[in-house]
């Protein structure tokens, strides 16, 4: 991870007492319920490191939670995030682990509504920043920073080609990129960090490519939490249905 400024060390605008324990955390919520497309009905939160030592003491609990929902880094509800998600019948259990990890701030977040379910293991690495290093059973890494398109897809020739033509055509620019795959002609996984935001139309084009099961958005700009689409669907990862 290379930091750009300050900024990037000190933290985003944030309520809690580490950009580490708390920004990270809310950060790390939010990218997995926008995997999942959907708010979750249960959360099963597995803290390792730092995280599992600490994470009441330093409301790692209440930012994981508030990202779930949600909030921002800023947002004051994250306070209450707890009750909140009592309020909204989502259901949290926290997992102390101690398995070790590569690194201290280290959470994995399994979440299910209904037919659909996620897993989703990041770490909080600094200064608000964080990194995903794993969806489900695939080994991926983006860091949520840039708008992030994450595409399940089965294994075969020409699909990543197929897709980046979407995004040339459209002219948006791609920052970074990774596949993984179960196994040859079986799933796989893209991850696509992009330099703008891809506009629906696109996001339409490419859901729609044969072998193509679902498409997810990660945008954590805080002012885009509606965009997001699935095969012959419509889901978002800031609620439930396009808007």
């Amino acid at each position: 991870m290379r930091f750009k400024d300050v900024f990037s060390i000190i933290g985003p605008s944030m309520i809690g007492p580490s950009s580490s324990h708390t920004a990270g955390a809310v950060r790390l919520g939010r990218t997995a319920r926008q995997v999942l497309g959907v708010a979750p009905f249960e959360a099963n939160i597995h803290l390792y490191g730092s995280f599992a030592d600490t994470y009441k003491g330093h409301g790692t609990d209440l930012a994981l939670v508030a990202g779930l929902l949600d909030f921002d880094t800023d947002d004051v509800r994250i306070r209450d995030a707890i009750q909140s998600a009592d309020s909204a019948d989502v259901k949290v259990r926290f997992y102390p682990e101690r398995l070790p990890v590569a690194h201290p701030n280290t959470v994995s977040i399994v979440l299910s509504r209904e037919t659909e379910g996620v897993r989703v293991t990041g770490r909080s690495i600094g200064g608000g920043n964080i990194e995903i290093i794993g969806v489900d059973r695939f080994d991926v890494k983006f860091t949520a920073n840039y708008p992030t398109l994450l595409i399940f897809h089965g294994d075969r020739a020409g699909m990543i080609a197929e897709v980046t033509d979407v995004l040339m055509r459209a002219g948006v620019n791609i920052s970074h990129m990774e596949v993984d795959r179960e196994s040859r002609n079986g799933d796989a996984l893209t991850v696509i960090e992009c330099d703008q935001r891809v506009p629906l139309k696109e996001l339409d084009r490419i859901s729609t490519l044969p072998d193509v099961a679902k498409v997810r958005v990660i945008d954590l700009s805080g002012t885009l939490s509606t965009v997001g689409v699935e095969a012959n669907c419509e889901t978002c990862p800031g609620g439930e249905g396009r808007r």
